[in-house]
């Protein structure tokens, strides 16, 4: 009987593995053809919605896998965009550099706000994370001789050797690669020791510990991990954008981010993507009632918190379930 659920069980994931290569296939093709015959608009938009896969992978590491629910993602967001806007400005690096620096700069402000945030839970742990995104906003508003404050901080185009990233199409490639590379590491780091000792902690502390789990550790890793991510998407976000402003990097972008990992499903990288996509198009229809938005995210979390808690990957994983009960 054993071999025979064993052998269910290796149908169920070689079927599950065919449809993933399937819908990346597919989803390869298309992204491929795109700049075809698509218009510049067109691929703005899916340059910006390649940023919020990469943030919501990152929250996806700290909420969905290690249970950590903090509210501090735009302003590392935020400090990913102005260090590769200032290092490019400044010094002329090729884009790269200039990502791998915001994503170190995030990690280490995410490692020194990790220490101390992660001292708290729950509730408390929310308060304290969204403190300081909003305290990192007034920063950035308000630290002229560097972020040009309320005037906004315009940067140069990205370079990469002779070609200079001067329209949607020329960095819509780079983009694209960057959050392919994004989600393979997140595929990578969940299905690893590291993603296993995430989830430990996400279920119990004191049963984690009691394995030889370094919770504290692992909650702060967890957090710079996400910090780095949000950096990338920064890093990202300023090949295809000349200007940024502070405004942008309030509240509204950390319920938004929030808003993709709740519809797409707690501790789903598929969801968290599919969750980036889907409110990403929401929020790009609702661009000309910006009032709206904040009702309307919240709207969404309610509904979803309240009839669908577990995100669009619990139908998909219901539906697995319930194929798995009529073979057996």
């Amino acid at each position: 009987m054993s071999s025979l659920l064993g052998s269910k069980e290796a149908t169920n994931r070689s079927f599950r593995s065919i449809a993933d290569l399937t819908v990346l296939g597919l989803l390869t093709l298309l992204l491929a053809a795109l700049p075809l015959g698509a218009s510049g608009y067109v691929l703005y938009v899916v340059n910006l919605l390649m940023v919020y896969v990469v943030l919501s992978l990152g929250m996806h590491l700290a909420i969905g896998e290690t249970g950590q629910f903090t509210l501090s993602h735009t302003a590392f967001f935020g400090i990913g965009i102005y260090t590769a806007g200032l290092v490019n400005n400044h010094w002329h690096f090729p884009f790269p550099v200039s990502i791998l620096a915001s994503a170190a700069v995030a990690a280490l402000v995410g490692w020194v706000i990790g220490v101390l945030a992660l001292r708290m839970r729950d509730i408390y742990l929310a308060l304290a994370t969204f403190a300081f995104g909003e305290a990192m906003q007034w920063v950035l508003l308000n630290w002229e001789s560097v972020t040009r404050g309320a005037n906004g901080l315009r940067f140069r185009a990205a370079t990469l050797g002779e070609l200079q990233l001067v329209s949607d199409l020329l960095a819509y490639p780079f983009v694209v690669a960057i959050a392919a590379l994004m989600m393979a590491l997140t595929f990578a780091i969940t299905r690893s020791r590291l993603g296993l000792a995430f989830r430990a902690v996400r279920e119990s502390d004191m049963a984690a510990v009691a394995m030889g789990i370094n919770a504290r550790a692992i909650k702060v890793t967890s957090f710079v991990l996400s910090a780095a991510f949000a950096g990338v998407a920064g890093g990202m976000y300023t090949l295809f954008t000349s200007f940024i402003h502070p405004e942008s990097l309030g509240f509204e972008t950390t319920v938004m981010v929030l808003t993709m990992v709740v519809v797409g499903g707690l501790g789903s990288v598929r969801g968290a993507v599919a969750g980036a996509i889907i409110v990403g198009l929401i929020s790009e229809l609702l661009r000309q009632a910006p009032s709206y938005q904040e009702i309307i995210y919240g709207v969404i979390l309610m509904l979803f918190m309240m009839f669908l808690p577990k995100g669009l990957a619990s139908l998909v994983n219901g539906r697995v379930a319930l194929k798995k009960g009529c073979a057996s």
